[in-house]
Order: C-alpha cells, then structure tokens, then sequence
C-alpha cells in the first residue's frame, strides 16, 4: 500500500450522485470551493483535491508527476480508490486544463466536465510557450529568490479577489501559508509546459460546460478555441477569472442544471 502522503491530498464530501473530482487553479486551494459544495452536494459527491505543493499536497521529488500526464495518472488513481466507475470533472484555470486531459486520456470514466475560464487549456501552444519563458519565468526567480509570501499579493494569487466572499478569502489566506516552494516552481514551469490542449479539443467526447467570466477581457478572445470541444455548453456569468467564487449563486445554478440534465442522459434504460 502507497503512503497517502505521496498522493494528492483530496477532501471527499458526502453528496447525492457520484462523485467528481474538484480541482482548483494555480495557488488555489481546498477552500476556494467553499461557496460551492453545498450546492455540488445536491447532485454529486464533491471530491477536493489540491494540486502538488498547494496547501496540504505534498511536493514530489519526480518532475514527471507535476505534468498533465502524471496528473491524468493521479486522478485514475483516486478513481479507483473511490471505486467510481465514472466521474465528474470540474475545473478553475489550470485545474479545467488538467481536467480535460483526464477526460482524454479516459473518456469512458467520465459523464462530463465543467470548467471555468482556462488560458491554459485553450491558448495558442506556441504563444503559450512565450508567455511560459517570460512571465511566469519571472514569477519563479521572484519564488526562488524570496519564498512563497513574494507571491501573496500578486495578481496571480486568487485568493486576493476582493469579489470572492470574506470568509472563503481569510480561508484562502491562511492555506497560502501552506504551499511549498518547490511545489510551485514545478507547477508553474512542469505543469504549464504542454498544458494547452489545441487541436486535441476536437476529440473531447463528454458533454461539457464552459462558465465564462466575461469580464475577464483576455479570456474572451480564447472562447472561439473552446468552441472546438463538440458537446460545448456555455453559460455567460458576470464574474472575472475565479468565475465560481465571484459568481458562485450563478456557477451553483448553472453547474446543477448541467449535471442534472446529463446524469438523467446517462442513466441506463430500465
């Protein structure tokens, strides 16, 4: 049996219907789900994972975990252990990219997905690539040189949207405490390497949902790549990136109509 603290650590709520996998985005954690689950609770069983390094998941020391395919391996992982035939999959950011790869690489194992506003999942790979060796490039010297705190009141850092609810922000600030320096570096340069998904949309074979934040400007222009996916939904809501937490009475509405209608589809014949 492997240590659980080699393993992503995952908050399993109970729920009605089965279970989906929750997965923030970069420097998120546990608690950026709060003003959701209840409402998650209604038609699944809401697993909360946090991502290598973020709050109470460990940093492995083998680089090949922190990449979409060690994620996609990680998942199955926890599948299995839930004894889930199928899933849920529900994605912010970099959580909706990682998501999406999962649903490739095992679309038998999914009813559908849904994701929220995703530069990662639906950028260009080779404008991606750029941003990767500038911007973020520069994030990392600023971790490696003074710590994770240099990052807390970055714009990068979710958790410091005055639009999300007091309570889920003072949460978030006191798991930001918890995330590991090397656990980050390798996100931002591991996991963001071949993250974006291209032409690879076109092969999505779930039903998915895409919560867009039309007021994140930059995003809008990636909708057309989303539009790629065959069985896309959108539902425009009035937030910015972190969609379900500054929207989250809309992403509640629109994510339990969603899976309620296709759970229904799904359902054997009787």
């Amino acid at each position: 049996m492997t240590d659980p603290r080699d393993h992503l650590h995952a908050v399993v709520h109970d729920g009605d219907g089965p279970f989906a996998l929750v997965v923030h985005g970069a420097l998120g954690s546990r608690s950026y789900w709060d003003d959701n689950v209840a409402a998650l609770q209604s038609v699944c069983r809401p697993v909360v994972v946090e991502l290598w390094g973020h709050g109470r998941s460990p940093s492995p020391a083998d680089p090949e975990r922190y990449r979409p395919g060690g994620y996609v391996t990680e998942f199955e992982r926890l599948r299995f252990r839930l004894g889930a035939d199928r899933l849920w999959l529900i994605g912010q950011s970099l959580g909706a990219a990682l998501a999406l790869h999962y649903v490739l690489a095992h679309p038998s194992r999914v009813f559908g997905a849904v994701i929220t506003n995703s530069s990662s999942a639906f950028s260009d790979p080779a404008a991606w690539a750029e941003r990767i060796a500038t911007l973020v490039e520069d994030r990392c010297r600023e971790l490696e040189a003074h710590g994770v705190e240099s990052l807390r009141d970055r714009w990068i850092n979710p958790g410091r949207s005055a639009r999300i609810s007091s309570e889920v922000r003072a949460k978030l600030a006191g798991e930001f405490s918890e995330h590991d320096a090397a656990g980050l570096l390798n996100t931002f340069r591991l996991t963001n390497a071949g993250i974006p998904l291209g032409k690879r949309l076109g092969e999505i074979a779930v039903p998915v949902l895409l919560t867009n934040g039309t007021e994140e400007g930059r995003f809008q222009q990636l909708v057309p790549a989303a539009k790629r996916i065959p069985d896309l939904e959108i539902v425009d809501l009035p937030a910015s990136h972190a969609v379900n937490a500054h929207d989250p009475a809309g992403w509640n509405e629109a994510v339990i109509r969603f899976i309620r209608q296709h759970q229904t589809a799904a359902a054997p014949a009787h």
